[in-house]
């Protein structure tokens, strides 16, 4: 968000978000299938049954985690064409902090996009393109002097 906000108030500020974490994932995936991988922590070995498996699902068990309530972390992948929109659904829900861990990635995993509330981390198979991408939204980026 301008001037490094973290987190949206009112449909405007809104569409200001959307806006920008859509141009990065066009410019990433236009015209390209993606997976969205979706986490959901858990104390529950098995994959709950409330949760709809519309791809691949897989579960990892932490074994050396201290706190019980996240032993378990089911990991939902669904593949489906990239289009501008398709999952601002998710994207609000990451604004808000409601949601998190969610990546957007091409199909062979070589770009990856992990947004989450206040910003988005963009993974890139070269330094050089990470550098165009640094460069062409440099104006997005936060004002921390760490960048972060």
């Amino acid at each position: 968000m301008p001037e490094s906000k973290r987190y949206p108030e009112g449909e405007s500020e809104y569409t200001v978000v959307l806006e920008r974490y859509n141009t990065v994932l066009d410019e990433l995936f236009a015209g390209a299938d993606v997976y969205v991988i979706t986490p959901l922590w858990t104390t529950e070995a098995e994959m709950p049954s409330s949760q709809p498996v519309t791809g691949y699902g897989q579960s990892l068990l932490v074994k050396d985690d201290p706190d019980p309530e996240f032993r378990t972390c089911h990991l939902f992948a669904a593949r489906r064409p990239w289009r501008r929109g398709c999952i601002d659904e998710s994207l609000r829900d990451i604004a808000d902090d409601k949601v998190a861990g969610i990546l957007i990635t091409d199909t062979r995993m070589q770009r990856i996009h992990h947004p989450y509330d206040g910003g988005a981390d963009v993974f890139l198979a070269t330094s050089e393109e990470r550098d165009r991408m640094r460069d062409r939204y440099g104006d997005w980026l936060s004002s921390h002097p760490a960048g972060l």
